[in-house]
């Protein structure tokens, strides 16, 4: 992008990308708050326009990139209000007692309570990984460019991000070294 860069093209590049950013980012955090680093998002991006590369990541990649800083900024102690929320989460399926109907339902809580834990757990790059692809839909190479690592090592942390979910929901925790 350029200084030339009129307000119609970027109203274009909002109307291409805000929503996908905002759907990202709103599962990660609160809406009202994905609200907001949306819109610092575009508004950093303007800001550095003049810095934005073509040659180096699309236009897509380069603001989910400054969308998953705000959140990093945001969010730092994000492993701590998971493992407190799964925590409330057990003891209210403990609280709400097993009958036919809510046996399902507790099942259902304690595997959140298992996976918000396990998300918890994982190393915060892989966790940025694996949400990015799945919460996202951004591919490898995406993630990539907006983690500024090779396609490999993106590919690796996704790999031992869903490896990790996998052993922790097959009950076999170990090490984490799965």
């Amino acid at each position: 992008m350029t200084k030339s860069l009129d307000r119609n093209a970027w109203v274009d590049l909002y109307d291409r990308h805000a929503r996908d950013l905002h759907r990202y980012l709103a599962l990660r955090v609160d809406a009202a708050i994905a609200d907001d680093l949306v819109s610092e998002a575009f508004l950093i991006a303007w800001e550095r326009r003049d810095t934005f590369d073509p040659a180096r990541a699309s236009v897509k990649a380069w603001l989910f990139g400054i969308g998953t800083n705000l959140l990093r900024q945001h969010v730092r102690s994000e492993g701590r209000r998971l493992r407190a929320w799964a925590r409330d989460h057990g003891r209210r399926a403990v609280a709400d007692g097993v009958d036919d109907r809510t046996a399902s339902v507790v099942d259902a809580k304690s595997l959140v309570s298992d996976l918000s834990e396990a998300l918890a757990d994982l190393r915060p790059e892989e966790r940025d990984v694996l949400l990015m692809v799945a919460w996202a839909g951004l591919s490898a190479a995406e993630v990539a460019e907006v983690t500024e690592t090779p396609v490999a090592t993106v590919r690796t942390r996704l790999f031992r991000a869903r490896a990790r979910l996998r052993a922790r929901i097959n009950g076999q925790e170990g090490d984490g070294d799965a």
